[in-house]
């Protein structure tokens, strides 16, 4: 089972990704490029643990894109020019997959 089966693993739960899909593939190609990066770093950078979360997360980044599209306005004018602080303040209070494994990790040398 991949990382994204684990945090997706209900036919709501993928109904649910599908629609996000679907809305972002609805901006403007500014936006849905925009989109897509941050998702693929915040999979990569180790995002949200659970489906709820990251939901959360990626409505949140939906709505703020879809009313500044709608606004006339630039993605950094959203993001500011660090769109990487962006996403790093975004999962500032989330556990993350890194924080998983590092409990994972310490306890693992805790045992011996």
């Amino acid at each position: 089972m991949n990382i994204f089966e684990k945090m997706i693993g209900s036919l709501d739960d993928k109904r649910e990704w599908r629609a996000m899909e679907a809305r972002a593939k609805a901006l403007p190609s500014e936006y849905h490029h925009a989109y897509k990066s941050i998702q693929k770093y915040m999979w990569t950078t180790g995002g949200p643990t659970n489906w709820k979360d990251m939901s959360r997360i990626f409505n949140g980044i939906l709505d703020l894109f879809e009313e500044g599209a709608a606004e006339g306005k630039k993605v950094k004018d959203l993001t500011g020019e660090d769109v990487a602080t962006f996403c790093d303040d975004l999962l500032q209070d989330e556990k993350t997959w890194k924080d998983k494994y590092r409990m994972k990790l310490n306890n693992s040398i805790s045992r011996d």
